[in-house]
């Protein structure tokens, strides 16, 4: 590990296998692996080896080399770890031969433990080398013991272990800080402590976390987020009894060089959790005096004594003297928090100076636990706003099938302004729009929405693209003078299949033939939405039954590899690919059109957010559609019925012959009161029959409640009663009143 190294003179020695991560999250399995192969080679050396031997060799080495772990750190290490004296193997150089050299201490942390055990394991008699400290980093005793030779006496030994400890803190702050989300942030809490700091942590954290300024409402409870630790030692010992068995000592070197002394759930002698699930905080509590003390406290104090009971459960033993620290953790506004730190008997107690590592862990982790939280709760207020402001499905209008996609531009930039929308029309029409706010932001997303509203209301009363636009305009620059957008508006009427569309900057739709055949069509490209002062012109074109409108934003077909014409030809060709693979007598799906469509997209292309829309054009055939004109007089609702009558008749319907004449008479009644030029009768037969009435008059209807002496006002009382679904919707040159009717069989159909 480059960032909590001892001090160090030259390039440091690379150790085969294993390794450490930044905050000295190491394996032992390093160590342990060449105590048992040097042992076993050892044994197998003579012709007499004693595999027992050899075992308990081996075993005792591994538990040097993982007391070993937490050496670099300057904390304190398992006891036992170091020896006075290790001769070294001959010919080994001049390892500890002169005053002033330490090479243990000239190591990093990530080879120094492996090789310190590797050299204490050859046992050749080369001299003696520099006795490593039990309660410290390599090199050098404890506090109050012997100077370690040539380091410069108790003074600079302890400097150096603060080095050495400052060095671990900042290595740990980091590798906390590196989290983004509360999962990466807890990891690395636990990553960073076990086993450098401590043999196990348990981590327990608010349920649920308060967010911001927010007052928990309610009782306090902490539950267990995560734990971590060392795997017990004495699993080691089904080695030894597995040499003694006879196994082969290679392949007991190989099964010691398998084991992980990490990210292990912490598990009592049983199998148990020895610590409670959940923890309610009692006001006034024990615990509730050591978390708003803040500091970290061993859990010989008074305090932490009745407080870890509490916390980890009555039933469960607590460690003896200073082997145990528990840390409050404290964020901005109140405490979210505590951490446990653990270590084994076998390993030196917690020093004073190991409370300040704690607070410093402890605050870092809390700190940052804070603002993932903040961020988790921004992220999913924007992804809602962005669901929101997109409709959450899409209708079936009838002669049209409709799919759409929305890709955002990345994931920690899930807003955007781009959107699309389908919109029913009077007369069996429908509107389909895509367009794009400039941005990737919350503001991007509030103008988009504004922007659809402002379109769906504009398409309700039926205006023609090209003013729709205009309006859309006006309401950009009414909004703010940066507020530009591009948009394309296209209106579909599947009984003329004729398309007419206008575009406000945007880029070109893309019409797949039932052939096969992609091209673009050709649209006036017209000024960005916001800019003002600049007129939209409409084009009408064929839309031919089985063809397919793909309207995109730029996000599909422009990024920093290609430009916007690049894409837009990749992206014809890709559609022409498409069509041809499943045949040129049928479309492709369309879910599966829009799918093949995203995957043109490499490593690269996604420099902005992708709304799409497919419109698949089936159309009303001539022979579903009957068209009338009538003129206002008294005789219009009685040839109103026999023309329906007729209709009827030729469709094969005639069940639903006294239903239809009885709301076309009402409908067409209440037309010629108030109108003064012909009105319009039309029926369609799809998968309903659908009876429209339209005319000059710019009044909607409402349904009313007629009292007993009324003559009148029971038309619309009929009509709601009678058919599946009613409406009116208001027109540029009038209004148009419609209903629908189920036809006979169409349960069984479906």
């Amino acid at each position: 590990m480059t960032e909590y190294p001892t001090s160090q003179e030259g390039p440091p020695p690379v150790a085969s296998g294993g390794g450490t991560d930044e905050a000295g999250h190491g394996k032992a399995p390093i160590a342990a692996t060449e105590a048992v192969r040097t042992h076993a080679a050892g044994a197998g050396a003579g012709p007499a080896a004693d595999p027992g031997a050899a075992a308990t060799a081996a075993a005792s080495d591994v538990r040097a080399a993982r007391s070993a772990a937490g050496a670099a750190s300057g904390l304190p290490r398992p006891r036992g770890a170091a020896s006075a004296e290790v001769p070294a193997a001959a010919g080994s150089g001049p390892t500890g031969s002169g005053p002033g050299q330490n090479h243990d201490n000239a190591r990093p942390r990530d080879t120094a433990d492996a090789v310190d055990a590797h050299d204490a394991a050859r046992g050749a008699g080369a001299g003696p080398a520099p006795a490593a400290a039990g309660n410290g980093a390599p090199g050098f005793q404890g506090a109050g013991g012997p100077a370690v030779p040539g380091g410069g006496g108790p003074d600079a030994t302890a400097a150096r272990r603060e080095g050495d400890r400052l060095r671990f803190v900042g290595a740990a702050t980091r590798r906390i800080a590196r989290g983004i989300d509360l999962d990466e942030i807890v990891l690395g809490l636990c990553r960073a402590t076990v086993p450098t700091f401590s043999d196990a942590i348990l981590v327990y954290l608010r349920d649920p976390l308060p967010v911001g300024d927010e007052r928990p409402v309610g009782p306090v409870v902490l539950r267990l987020r995560r734990t971590d630790r060392l795997r017990p030692i004495d699993d080691l010992t089904d080695i030894s009894s597995t040499i003694g068995a006879g196994m082969d000592l290679a392949g007991a070197a190989g099964a010691a060089g398998e084991l992980d002394f990490s990210q292990l759930p912490l598990v009592g002698p049983q199998g148990d959790l020895p610590a409670a699930e959940l923890c309610e905080i009692r006001p006034g509590g024990a615990l509730a005096e050591v978390l708003r003390g803040v500091r970290p406290v061993f859990a010989s104090s008074a305090g932490a004594r009745a407080a870890l009971p509490e916390l980890l459960g009555a039933e469960h033993p607590l460690p003896r003297g200073n082997r145990a620290v528990l840390a409050p953790l404290r964020g901005r506004r109140r405490v979210i928090g505590a951490a446990v730190f653990l270590r084994s008997p076998e390993r030196p107690a917690f020093e004073q100076n190991d409370l300040l590592v704690a607070a410093q862990l402890a605050t870092h982790t809390a700190l940052g636990i804070d603002k993932a939280v903040l961020y988790g709760r921004e992220a999913y207020i924007a992804d809602e706003l962005q669901r929101t402001m997109l409709p959450d499905s899409l209708p079936q209008p009838t002669g049209v099938r409709l799919a759409s996609r929305y890709l955002p531009a990345a994931e920690t930039a899930r807003v955007g302004g781009d959107w699309y929308d389908a919109i029913p029309l009077p007369g069996s029409r429908v509107a389909l729009v895509v367009g794009d706010v400039m941005g990737h932001s919350m503001t991007s997303a509030a103008i988009m929405g504004q922007l659809r509203t402002t379109a769906q209301t504009l398409a309700q009363l039926d205006l023609p693209p090209a003013e729709v636009l205009h309006h859309l305009d006006e309401q950009a620059q009414r909004l703010g003078s940066d507020r530009m957008a591009t948009c394309m508006y296209a209106v579909y009427d599947p009984v003329a299949h004729r398309i007419t569309i206008a575009n406000a900057g945007h880029p070109p739709p893309v019409l797949l033939h039932l052939g096969g055949r992609a091209e673009v069509l050709r649209v006036p490209p017209g000024a960005p939405i916001g800019v003002g002062g600049v007129d939209f012109e409409a084009v009408e074109l064929d839309a031919p039954a089985g063809a397919t409108l793909l309207l995109y934003t730029d996000g599909l077909v422009e990024s920093r590899l290609r430009d916007v014409w690049t894409g837009i030809e990749q992206l014809r060709e890709r559609l022409a690919t498409t069509a041809q693979l499943t045949g040129l007598d049928h479309p492709p799906p369309l879910e599966a059109l829009c799918d093949d469509v995203l995957d043109m997209l490499g490593p690269g292309d996604r420099d902005d957010d992708i709304a799409l829309l497919a419109a698949r054009f089936d159309g009303i055939a001539p022979s579903d559609v009957a068209y009338w004109f009538l003129d206002p007089e008294e005789t219009a609702p009685g040839r109103a019925r026999r023309f329906a009558r007729r209709a009827l008749t030729r469709w094969g319907l005639e069940d639903l012959s006294d239903s239809l004449e009885l709301l076309v008479s009402e409908v067409v009644t209440n037309a010629v009161r108030y109108a003064e030029r012909p009105v319009t009768l039309r029926l369609l037969r799809t998968d309903v029959l659908r009876c429209e009435v339209g005319d000059d008059s710019p009044q909607l209807p409402r349904q009313r409640r007629a009292r007993d002496t009324d003559e009148g006002g029971r038309g619309l009382f009929l009509v709601n009663r009678l058919a599946r679904r009613w409406g009116a919707t208001r027109l540029s040159s009038g209004k148009v009143v419609w209903f629908e009717l189920p036809l006979p069989g169409a349960g069984e159909r479906r």
